[in-house]
């Protein structure tokens, strides 16, 4: 997923946020539900931060073009770890893991095929 970087992602410098690459993640898989006609929260259930660890190799400024790219590292009956990536060009930018708990009425639950269908392209790295 491409996404532009506008004045408001950035502060004084031009610079992205550093909490804006985690925003822009989440939209890398927000979309994912989305381009399916689907949403990432459902009656099914929906996703959850359990932990995340970033690491930030080189700054985005205004008007850079980011590719992030989102790939399944591992996954449970409730819950999935990620490594999503944020480069311009071929350079990395942004990296970082993120395990994701699966929830239904606010309680732990067994992930649905139905939503491991829609995120199967990130088992090869999309």
């Amino acid at each position: 997923m491409n996404i532009r970087v506008y004045y408001e992602d950035t502060d004084a410098a031009g610079i992205v946020y550093y909490a804006n690459y985690l925003k822009f993640c989440e939209r890398a898989r927000s979309e994912v539900f989305f381009e399916a006609g689907s949403s990432p929260q459902s009656d099914e259930g929906y996703f959850v931060v359990k932990h995340i660890e970033a690491d930030y190799k080189h700054p985005a400024a205004l008007g850079d073009i980011l590719t992030i790219s989102t790939k399944l590292i591992d996954r449970k009956n409730a819950s999935i770890m990620l490594l999503q990536q944020v480069k311009k060009d071929d350079k990395l930018l942004f990296e970082m893991t993120i395990r994701l708990a699966f929830l239904r009425k606010g309680r732990p639950a067994k992930i649905p095929g139905s939503i491991y269908s829609l995120i199967s392209a990130w088992e090869i790295g999309a």
